[in-house]
């Protein structure tokens, strides 16, 4: 019974929620209908001015429903691609639990944004200097030498100890340093080595003079006297009659010589990217301007090319020579000869000049508003021409002229007897070194034959060179021009390392 009663009570509920309902809904609509009673008299008012102004909120509709449709468009396109990548990623997704492979990690390919004016490539330095990924530029370290630091843009005047006289007094040599404000490689420049040999003073003089730090990229080093002992007196030699140029790298605790030479390589050689040694002819000789270099070593043969058209020589290494001793400390290194010794040549100064000026520029280390060219005449072998009488030499050639076989060099005169004798070429080529005129000994050095040859020749023939003896052991042009001796570099250190001394070798 109470069972029924509940299910009527619901069912009466219902019908009352329904006639409720019914009520609200017709009070509703007559109000709409006032509302729209209300509002007629107004919208008659104005239907003139909707009239006027309908063509124009057409357009506006018109324009807004344009920019609707292609923003809805818009987004439809990019809902599509963003469902179609989500779609791709998933397909190339692993299953779970698989091992990833090489396939299932390739990259997705995506459009680069564009840079603005303003962005800077990776690596390269922005405007302000710094970089993009390492930060500001770091400052370049100062250079530490003959306990002085030089800071890029600096330059200054140096002194190293060249020996001591026989009274215990130091001797001091100047060394010009000039540091560029930008940063390159270091070129050293040396000369007189040879103390009689002075082309080479007034080079070195010249440029450092004219060089300025503001515009310099890299280093320059100028030592333009290295042997002052032989220079203040006036000879080649060390006074115990040594050669330096035979006692590089030397030894701190050997001759005299050797100490010298290891105090030299220490504290100015071993700061050299690139080094230039400056010479003239030996003794009563002279040279064209010439480049000698061992031209077997890749790194010395790319740095002749930068010397313009300057002739140079394949010269294979001397023992204790500076070039050589730099060569196989990892330093490319050649010798600049220009000249006589025993006199200044205005002439070979200048030439000199200009020669280095070009390898400035050729290193970057200058910028130069016009190079001049011409063919670089490179010579793998030279011989020379020997006197077989007796006599003054009065010679026929000028250093540097081309000469053919059988070409009269000129001639050697007996002032006693009157007879002439013609001295012949035997070999084709250019004279690169010749005797200046005086009296001579049969078997005396006289002219100095180059054989010509271009760049790749002389590479193959210099890696197949044949040391040729000259007979000159006692002769200084004999270690100039000819063979260095065939002792094994590790010996000769360890000579030198055991205070052992050399005996004295040519020039």
């Amino acid at each position: 019974m109470r069972q029924y009663l509940l299910i009527g009570l619901r069912t009466r509920r219902f019908w009352l929620f329904t006639c409720l309902s019914l009520a609200a809904a017709g009070a509703l609509a007559q109000g709409d209908q006032a509302a729209r009673t209300t509002a007629a008299p107004e919208q008659g008012q104005h239907e003139e001015e909707i009239a006027r102004d309908a063509p124009i909120a057409a357009a506006a509709d018109s324009d807004a429903e344009k920019d609707r449709q292609k923003t809805q468009r818009d987004t439809d396109a990019l809902t599509r691609e963003v469902l179609d990548m989500a779609s791709d990623v998933k397909a190339q997704a692993p299953s779970p639990g698989a091992a990833a492979t090489a396939q299932d990690l390739r990259p997705i390919e995506v459009q680069a944004q564009p840079r603005n004016a303003t962005s800077t490539e990776p690596g390269r330095n922005s405007d302000d200097g710094s970089d993009s990924k390492s930060g500001p530029k770091k400052a370049e370290p100062a250079l530490e030498i003959l306990g002085t630091k030089v800071e890029p843009g600096e330059s200054h005047r140096l002194l190293w100890v060249a020996g001591e006289t026989s009274y215990g007094s130091k001797l001091e040599t100047p060394v010009y340093v000039i540091r560029g404000k930008h940063s390159g490689p270091t070129l050293c420049l040396t000369a007189a080595i040879h103390g009689d040999e002075l082309n080479g003073v007034e080079i070195v003089r010249k440029l450092v003079s004219d060089l300025s730090p503001r515009k310099l990229y890299g280093t320059v080093i100028g030592v333009p006297i290295v042997n002052l002992l032989g220079f203040t007196r006036g000879t080649r030699y060390l006074p115990d009659r040594r050669d330096l140029n035979r006692y590089f790298p030397g030894n701190p605790e050997g001759s005299s010589a050797s100490r010298i030479a290891a105090s030299f390589f220490e504290h100015i050689v071993h700061h050299c990217d690139l080094l230039i040694d400056l010479h003239t002819g030996s003794l009563t000789r002279t040279n064209m301007p010439q480049v000698r270099a061992n031209l077997q070593i890749p790194e010395v043969l790319e740095f002749t090319t930068k010397f313009g058209s300057t002739a140079v020589l394949h010269s294979r290494k001397l023992r204790g020579n500076l070039r050589s001793a730099a060569t196989n400390y990892g330093i490319p290194a050649v010798a600049l000869e220009l000249g006589e010794p025993g006199s200044l040549q205005p002439e070979h100064v200048e030439e000199g000049v200009e020669i280095i000026e070009k390898v400035l520029s050729g290193l970057d280390m200058t910028r130069r508003l016009w190079t001049t060219g011409g063919s670089q005449p490179v010579f793998y072998s030279s011989r020379w021409v020997r006197v077989n009488t007796g006599g003054l030499l009065i010679s026929e050639v000028e250093v540097g002229e081309r000469i053919w076989e059988g070409t009269v060099l000129g001639s050697m005169v007996n002032p006693i007897t009157n007879e002439s004798f013609d001295v012949i070429s035997p070999y084709s080529g250019r004279v690169l070194g010749m005797a200046l005129n005086q009296f001579m000994l049969p078997g005396y050095a006289a002219f100095n034959i180059g054989i010509v040859a271009d760049e790749k020749e002389a590479v193959d023939n210099a890696q197949n060179f044949e040391c040729i003896n000259t007979d000159l052991e006692t002769d200084p042009a004999a270690d100039e021009y000819g063979c260095a001796a065939e002792e094994d570099d590790d010996l000769v250190r360890e000579e030198l390392n055991l205070g052992v001394e050399e005996g004295e070798e040519g020039s």
